[in-house]
């Protein structure tokens, strides 16, 4: 696999990082126990939640063009590097506990990662 392949997987599982961020920190600032309308309302003007599409549109351009390049069968399992990246991202920029077993789950994943991105 190309360098240029991997920088723009990284790409990706930065953008899908930073819209997941931006998503959870606009969730948190939503009403609760709103009604759907007002949920909406809330949402189309929460900046958060708009830089959080922002990303994940930068993100679809982005996997078109790895999809132009690597099978989907490899493309898909490498992707799901943002699993491990995720988790890493919301212990340290949101403060949120991640357990051992998430660890584990998440380290099991990037094996997987590891093994598929070896085949391509």
């Amino acid at each position: 696999m190309s360098t240029t392949i991997i920088l723009w997987f990284v790409a990706s599982v930065v953008c899908d990082v930073v819209g997941q961020l931006c998503f959870k920190i606009g969730a948190d600032k939503l009403p609760q126990g709103a009604d759907f309308r007002a949920t909406a309302v809330a949402m189309a003007r929460c900046g958060w939640v708009t830089a959080g599409l922002a990303t994940y549109v930068a993100e679809f351009f982005i996997w078109l063009r790895i999809l132009a390049e690597v099978p989907l069968s490899i493309a898909f399992p490498i992707a799901s590097a943002n699993f491990l990246a995720i988790s890493l991202a919301s212990a340290v920029f949101l403060g949120e506990r991640v357990g051992r077993r998430q660890w584990l789950g998440s380290f099991l994943i990037t094996c997987g990662v590891i093994v598929v991105a070896r085949t391509a």
